[in-house]
């Protein structure tokens, strides 16, 4: 495997700050993200980089190589959240919750929400609550009643004991209820938040971006952004690729737990996930890119994890896939990862985009003849030692 010749750039990490804690302060869950969209394009913009929105919403750009290869490549992240949707307009005044991708309720209790009418100008708050909240009322049975979304309730913060007054605020099944994140980042670097899943991501894709730009360095091949507004729903880039994309890397968070490798000090490299493996010659690509710059990488298997690039896939896109991440504790929970391991995150992207793709003759075009099949690995074939065949695989003599 060849590796172009690559430069490490200085992240500023001022600006991957500011740039987190402005996207968390931004409501994006899945299916109302026009606002998050407008704001990474204006950051776009700053950079000189011009984008597009599809009819669905998701936003594309491109940083334009010195040539046409006949082959790009895609860096892919998400802007929509883990979220919830009135269900049901209760009796009591309060409102019962469908949740919007898949998190358990478990950490809904207690957080703050804004509930987003249909009047645009007006926005009604609240606070999502078990059924059983006063220890003074039920005394054991608060610590006795279970946990889901049918035990959760949001109370809101106006006058209203019924249906009537709900109602009257506006507000309908179908609205639309986002999480506060309330954001934190700590003196020794780490950064608390919700929905860091994936707008840290976002966060370390644009300092990346910045770091080319100022420096003056242009990626080796096209490389396109595509910035999808459904993945926590599983839709994901599903549409918006263009079809001279060869290699998708979607930057996306990794799973920092209990029998995971996963760090927030580090990035990470996904090899599999739960639809399947990631492609064998750009998983290791990288993480050759990352022991030459001595970048911090962890390698991971994720069970219960699907990102971007599954639906993509699944959507017919013809390309090689991998996945980027930075390590987040308690996912999908109260969220945690630190600064540093964005920087890493963001530099290992920098230094992707300065290298030539895995194949740049072969994934020139979408296919090609076997024997021509670059040859990377030799397989014991026999008692007399391997030869290697065409492509790659041991051939008895």
């Amino acid at each position: 495997m060849t590796v172009r010749k690559t430069t490490p750039l200085p992240i500023d990490l001022d600006y991957l700050r500011q740039v987190l804690v402005e996207l968390l302060d931004i409501p994006s869950p899945s299916g109302r993200t026009d606002h998050v969209q407008q704001y990474v394009g204006e950051r776009l913009s700053a950079l000189g980089i011009p984008s597009t929105l599809t009819r669905r919403g998701a936003l594309s750009a491109c940083l334009p190589g010195p040539r046409e290869t006949g082959a790009d490549r895609a860096i892919v992240v998400h802007t929509d959240t883990i979220g919830g949707m009135v269900k049901r307009l209760k009796e009591n005044g309060r409102l019962e919750l469908k949740p919007i991708g898949t998190h358990s309720a478990r950490f809904a209790e207690g957080a703050h929400v804004r509930i987003f009418t249909d009047d645009l100008d007006r926005v009604v708050t609240g606070q999502v609550l078990p059924l059983k909240a006063s220890g003074h009322r039920y005394n054991e049975g608060v610590d006795l009643q279970g946990f889901g979304w049918e035990q959760v309730e949001v109370r809101v913060d106006e006058p209203v004991e019924d249906i009537a007054g709900l109602r009257a605020l506006g507000i309908d099944a179908g609205d639309f209820v986002a999480f506060l994140p309330n954001p934190t980042v700590t003196p020794s670097g780490y950064v608390k938040s919700r929905h860091l899943d994936d707008k840290a991501g976002v966060a370390a894709v644009l300092a990346a971006l910045k770091a080319m730009v100022d420096a003056g360095v242009k990626p080796a091949v096209s490389a396109h952004l595509l910035v999808t507004v459904t993945e926590e729903i599983g839709h994901g880039a599903s549409h918006g690729l263009d079809p001279d994309v060869a290699e998708i890397v979607s930057v996306d968070a990794a799973v920092v737990a209990p029998g995971q490798q996963s760090r927030e000090h580090s990035a990470t490299l996904a090899m599999g996930d739960g639809v399947g493996p990631f492609d064998y010659h750009l998983t290791r690509n990288l993480a050759s890119i990352a022991r030459e710059h001595d970048v911090d990488l962890v390698r991971d298997v994720f069970d219960y994890y699907r990102s971007d690039v599954a639906a993509a896939v699944e959507a017919g896109a013809h390309a090689r896939v991998a996945l980027l991440g930075f390590g987040v504790d308690a996912t999908h929970g109260h969220e945690r990862t630190h600064l540093e391991g964005l920087r890493h995150l963001a530099q290992l992207i920098c230094l992707y985009l300065q290298s030539d793709l895995v194949f740049p003759e072969w994934d020139a075009e979408p296919e090609g003849d076997l024997a021509d099949f670059p040859s990377l690995a030799v397989q014991p074939a026999s008692a007399d030692g391997p030869r290697e065949g065409p492509i790659g695989i041991a051939q008895s003599a």
